[in-house]
This record gives structure tokens, sequence and C-alpha cells, in this order.
């Protein structure tokens, strides 16, 4: 008390009132910046998604991304008047002065290279898909093909990062992140985020994990990986000697040391830790369960082909892809490394294409067979694209291509697309879009559409802006739309 006294006598009567009064205008200005919001911060908000803006025609989304920019014009998007002037120097009237890479901008000859692979039309569609998809090319009525995607960045690392997270520098939530905070989860057990990573060639691109990071986003939503291997998600398994009673007992005591520390300092974060672990938890369970393809007929896995049987593997992660799906995992996503091909790119093509077609094809399959294509969502595709000019030599049996942006192939199959169509169109050389153009965020708005989300509702707060995945941009692709 005399403590208090002797502190208290140490300020005039005009400074407390001067500094009590600047301390109360604060927390005014505070609460008017950024309202304190109990219930905003709780566990039972971080569980609670915001929901959809209208229904939804899309349950969840298998996301097949092909790292480093599979080649449209070996696989898809067939040129009978590039192959007809190979060889030949690409008209400055084509190029229209667009940039390239460092890779090529200095090349003094820049001739134009047809695809050295037989097209042929498939399905009742009449599609056309190279000899190299023999698989793919029989499930074309199915599929959604967009042949008009372009996007802004050049380069590996900005191209996936905005694709993935809607901006080309690093930092933001990932799509998956995204669907996660804004439709949370169906399944208790499993996250609604899950991220599968399939072994590429060795030299290939890396792909990095803030891919699936959730950004300024509750870390809850971030992607949870799946590895192959003994232990699928890291730190799951209780350590030696430790039993599922005491870990239980453990998380129940961490808990009310967080419940004590968010009473204090009400930081959301925390909140999103107490449920990563309960998650963790309920995990141990479901991940093995879900992780075992040894009860899987062998019509079932002959679908997916040989490689299904090696963990780790793109023929596995797919099937993985599926039983994640069976168990109402609202984003699944596969990434799929070695398609940076600058250069031998008619014998590295052909050794990618023969790991993707069979997995791919078997997975539309297997979902159409047990009813699930009708709510699920397949999406293929990769960065960028390849340029219709050859990177270095061009010689009758081999070439490579630069990577290229102004236009490339995806596609869709499943809920809400329409089935056997060819979107959007390229020049007869491969190197411009002519008609329907389909941006990154173009196609990020439709696939929030597709979820039930208006992409233009779907922000989070962050240092005094209002975020979302598609910027400021983004418009939704009625032509594709079921």
């Amino acid at each position: 008390m005399d403590y208090l006294c002797q502190h208290t006598n140490s300020y005039s009567r005009r400074e407390f009132l001067s500094k009590t009064g600047l301390g109360l205008g604060g927390l005014a200005l505070s609460s008017l910046i950024g309202p304190l919001d109990l219930k905003a911060n709780s566990i039972e908000a971080l569980n609670d998604p915001l929901g959809t803006h209208f229904t939804p025609k899309v349950k969840r989304v298998i996301y097949l991304f092909q790292s480093g920019g599979p080649s449209q014009l070996e696989l898809f998007d067939y040129k009978p008047e590039l192959i007809k002037r190979n060889g030949e120097q690409l008209p400055d009237s084509v190029r229209q002065g667009q940039r390239l890479t460092g890779m090529t901008a200095g090349q003094k000859s820049i001739p134009m290279v047809g695809s050295v692979y037989d097209f042929k039309q498939h399905g009742a569609s009449g599609a056309w898909v190279s000899e190299l998809l023999p698989h793919i090319a029989g499930i074309t009525d199915e599929i959604c093909m967009i042949k008009s995607m372009f996007t802004e960045a050049i380069n590996h690392d900005p191209a996936i990062t905005f694709f993935q997270t809607g901006s080309q520098q690093p930092g933001r939530p990932s799509i998956g992140s995204w669907v996660s905070y804004g439709l949370g989860s169906e399944n208790e057990n499993l996250p609604a985020f899950c991220v599968l990573l399939s072994q590429g060639k060795q030299g290939a691109q890396p792909v990095y994990s803030r891919l699936w990071g959730n950004g300024f986003l509750p870390s809850l939503h971030q992607g949870v990986q799946f590895r192959s291997g003994k232990d699928p998600v890291l730190y799951l398994n209780d350590p030696p000697g430790i039993s599922g009673r005491d870990r239980r007992n453990y998380l129940d005591h961490l808990k009310k040391l967080y419940d004590l520390e968010y009473a204090q300092s009400q930081d959301a974060e925390i909140n999103a830790k107490i449920a990563q672990y309960e998650m963790a938890y309920r995990m141990q369970t479901s991940v093995p369960e879900t992780m075992n393809i040894s009860d899987e007929p062998k019509h079932i896995t002959d679908m997916y082909g040989p490689d299904v049987h090696r963990p780790g593997t793109y023929a596995a992660n797919c099937l993985l892809a599926r039983k994640l799906a069976e168990k109402d995992v609202k984003f699944i996503q596969l990434y799929h490394k070695g398609w940076d091909q600058h250069g031998n790119l008619p014998k590295d093509i052909q050794t990618m294409s023969q790991s993707m077609d069979m997995p791919t094809a078997a997975l539309i399959r297997d979902l159409k067979q047990r009813g699930m294509l009708e709510d699920t969502l397949v999406i293929w595709g990769g960065e960028f694209g390849r340029t219709s000019y050859s990177q270095g030599r061009l010689s009758p049996e081999n070439y490579g291509r630069d990577h290229h942006p102004n236009c490339f192939t995806m596609w869709m199959a499943g809920a809400g697309v329409r089935k056997g169509i060819s979107y959007g169109e390229t020049d007869d050389l491969g190197y411009n879009v002519v008609r329907d153009p389909v941006h990154v965020h173009d196609f990020q708005a439709t696939l929030l559409h597709l979820l039930g989300v208006d992409h233009e509702k779907l922000t989070f707060k962050h240092q005094g802006r209002r975020y979302r995945l598609t910027d400021v941009h983004g418009k939704l692709v009625k032509g594709i739309l079921a």
C-alpha cells in the first residue's frame, strides 16, 4: 500500500489525467480499427466455416497439378499448320514483341517446331488427343478442355505461386486454405485440405511447402502433406513409451495452459494450435486406415497400373486421392513433378505421359463408377505452357520448348462443368489465344463458384486490407459451366 501511494505521488494531477485520457483514446481507436471479437477467435468459430453463398455444384476437389509446365502442343492442342511449317522462323507478327525468358531471349534463331507425335480425334466430342495419352483419350467425353488459358508469370516459382495462391509473391493463402477457411471439413477426423507429392525425375523444379501454406489465415487451414513411407504425416504417431491415454492426458493439460494464455492475449492462433493438436490426435486412427490400399480389389488397382503398389508414385497418389475423397476431404492437391522439358522433349515427355496417363484416366473412371464424379471436380494442368518454337538446336529427332505463359491447356472433369467440350482457341501456330481467353484469376473465380462461393465475398482482413484469392480480378467462365 505504501508502495502504491509512493508510486502514485510521482505523478501530478495534470499528468495523471493526461496519460489516462490518452490511454482511453487509444483503446477507443483500437476498437474502431480492429474490434475485439471473442467469438471470432474461439475454437468454435475456427471450426465453424463461413458457408456457401449459393447452392454448390461441387462437394470436393481433386487438383492434379502437373509441375513444370506440360507442353500443350504435344498433348492436347493439335496444330497441323505448325507441323507443316516446321523449321521456319517464328514470324514477328505472331510474337508481337512479347517477352521471352532469359534462356531463349539471346537465341539468334527461333525456329518453329511441330509435335513429332500423332493426334487423333476421340469420343463423341471428337476431341484431338495425342498418341501419348491413349487412356485419357478414352475419357474425352467426360472432359471439359480449356485451350485458352494464359498467365502473367514466365518463370516457374512465380507462376506456380500465382496459380496456387493468386499472387506471384509468396505469403498469401493457397487455394486449399481458402476453401478450408470458407467451407470447413465434413470429416472431423481428417483435415479439409490434404496434399500428396508424387515422385518426379531428378533435377525437376522443386515444389515448396508454402504452396499449400495458410498465409495469413489461421494455421488450422494449412494443407497437411501425406507422405509415402512409415509415417504418412510427420509427428503424428506417439513417441516410444507414450500411450494413447498419456497423449490424451497431455493434450487436456496443454489445453488448460493455452486457455490461460488465450484469456490474457486473445490471440486467435492459440486456439488454432489447440484445434490442430486435437485434429492430430483424431488422425492417429483415420490416417493409417486411409493410406492402406491392401483392401482394394485387384480390378481396381489394375486400373491404376503397376506403379500403384509403389508408395509415392503418381499412380499410388491418384488412388489415395480417391480414398481421401471418399472420406469427404474437401480439397485434395496432388503435385506431379518432371514436366520442365527445355531439351530432349520428345523422349522426356513420353516418360512423363506414361507415368500420368493411365492413373489419371483410372481416377476419373473410378470416381464415376462409384457415383462420385457427380459431386467431385477433377482438375488437370500446370503453371504455364511451352513455346511453339524450339529452345536450342532443332533436329529431326530432338528439340526442346521454353516456358510460354501466353496460351496453354488445362482440363476439368466431373461436377459442375460441361462434358466433352473444348473451350477457347489458339492461333494456327499455337502462340496466342484468339478466342475466349481464360486468365488464372478467372479459373480461380470459377472454381470457387462451383463450390458455392462468390470469390468477391470470400475475404480475410489482414493488416488493414481485405484480401481474397482473386485479389481484385477474376470473372466467371460461364461457357464451361454445366
